[in-house]
């Protein structure tokens, strides 16, 4: 998984950072197609909080993922709790949001930007604003992508095994793709590797 070439999106499945797992709020898609192990889902447009962080894709991940969990879990205007769902207001009083997944991270030529995905209840307007200045709310615009599911290790090996089916399939299908793969990760660290959930994902043309 290269630097330049991978786009890596994290859900996890957290209630809070060390505390109870609970389950996510996933971005809302429709299954459209399944084509031998490969689902192509239509996605709607989400909010995002997002931060660019230079670096290698780990650190950079790892560096990233705290700042936007300063943010949601409280370094905001008005000190606006969100938690943590699963694939981020300024308020009078602090107040508990979910964060939702996915996660994402995406190569740029001067690091990674990492994204949290914003629960659906929001708009731009009632995001808490935050106080980092690195970190910055936006839409990401829905799309239709072919996906792949499977289970196991977060490792290379196992990535790049399930990328090849999943390009496998598509050509298959004779379905057409885009732009860089999005690596998807449903679960906390904590979670023993063989009852994790991963995905990865294609844009279609």
């Amino acid at each position: 998984m290269s630097r330049l070439s991978l786009t890596v999106v994290v859900a996890l499945g957290l209630a809070s950072i060390g505390s109870v797992a609970t389950a996510t709020e996933e971005p809302a898609y429709t299954v459209i197609q399944q084509h031998e192990g490969i689902e192509v889902r239509s996605y709607a447009p989400y909010l995002v909080a997002e931060v660019v962080v230079p670096g290698p894709a780990d650190a950079a991940g790892n560096q990233g993922f705290r700042i936007l969990a300063a943010y949601i879990f409280g370094k905001n205007r008005g000190e606006r709790r969100i938690e943590m769902t699963a694939p981020v207001t300024q308020a009078p009083e602090p107040r508990t949001i979910a964060m939702t997944a996915p996660v994402t991270q995406v190569a740029t030529e001067t690091g990674y930007v990492i994204q949290f995905k914003m629960p659906a209840e929001f708009t731009l307007a009632t995001l808490p604003e935050p106080l980092d200045p690195q970190v910055r709310l936006k839409e990401v615009p829905g799309g239709r992508f072919a996906v792949i599911r499977y289970s196991g290790a977060w490792s290379e090996g196992n990535y790049s095994e399930h990328l090849a089916r999943l390009r496998q399939g598509v050509e298959a299908a004779g379905i057409r793709t885009r732009g860089e793969p999005i690596y998807s990760r449903y679960d906390a660290p904590f979670v023993p590797w063989f009852m994790r959930r991963n995905e990865i994902w294609l844009q279609l043309e």
